[in-house]
């Protein structure tokens, strides 16, 4: 299992959202691409961005600091969601030296968009599935739908998705614990690895999260690591025992 770093980008500035909302932000960085470094140095084998402006905006807007970080760590596995509404969007990001485009609203909204971006791109696709109270929320977490995660989820079992990131919206920035339960059902009912997301606060979560390493291909960390409540190297090592 990995231990991956957000880097969540707002207005060009690497930043934490509490449970999503755009106006409660924390910036921890002016400089993106230095902060990628530090979690490179401290032993992250996987980053995860995300464009936040792009995911409520509906087009990317941090091409150009999501290439330069791509550049900065050539060998890196990369993954980036927000504003993925496109096959020329994917393919412009692939090409820009990110190995996973992860697609959220466009794989509620349009399912079969999904399949054929992972014809196009095989490997390279994955699925965010955000949610709150189990019911899957889009456009940046501002539109909660009536469709459950796990039946969404169940939808992309056969398409060729590499992953599932499962980010439980209550719990996101807010240091609270992950949602075990439900991220390891998403898991069970569509088959697929799935990424936990959203409330990675501390390595008594690890430890709950590493007995479902079967279900589970790691979980993501914001505020934790930012604020020093979580140590990367450590986190990762309880991984690796």
């Amino acid at each position: 299992m990995l231990i991956i770093p957000a880097i969540d980008l707002k207005d060009g500035k690497c930043v934490r959202l509490k449970q999503g909302r755009m106006e409660d932000d924390t910036v921890f960085s002016d400089d993106p691409v230095a902060m990628a470094t530090q979690w490179v140095n401290q032993g992250a084998r996987r980053l995860h961005l995300v464009d936040l402006n792009g995911a409520f905006d509906g087009v990317p807007v941090h091409k150009e600091v999501v290439t330069a970080i791509a550049k900065a760590h050539p060998d890196l596995p990369i993954q980036l969601g927000g504003g993925v509404r496109s096959l020329s969007t994917i393919e412009q990001y692939l090409s820009a030296g990110l190995n996973y485009i992860i697609i959220g609203t466009k794989a509620a909204e349009e399912p079969e968009f999904v399949e054929e971006a992972c014809r196009e791109f095989s490997g390279a696709i994955m699925v965010g599935i955000d949610a709150k109270d189990g019911m899957v929320a889009t456009h940046g977490w501002a539109n909660v739908t009536d469709v459950k995660a796990t039946e969404l989820a169940k939808r992309f079992a056969d398409a060729g998705v590499s992953s599932i990131v499962y980010t439980d919206i209550a719990k996101d920035g807010m240091m609270a614990g992950v949602n075990i339960e439900q991220t390891v059902a998403l898991a069970k009912a569509c088959g697929l690895p799935v990424i936990a997301s959203g409330g990675v606060t501390n390595l008594d979560d690890i430890k709950a999260l590493k007995p479902y390493s079967e279900h589970l291909l790691g979980a993501i960390t914001g505020r934790a690591i930012y604020e020093g409540q979580l140590d990367l190297a450590q986190a990762q090592a309880l991984f690796d025992a």
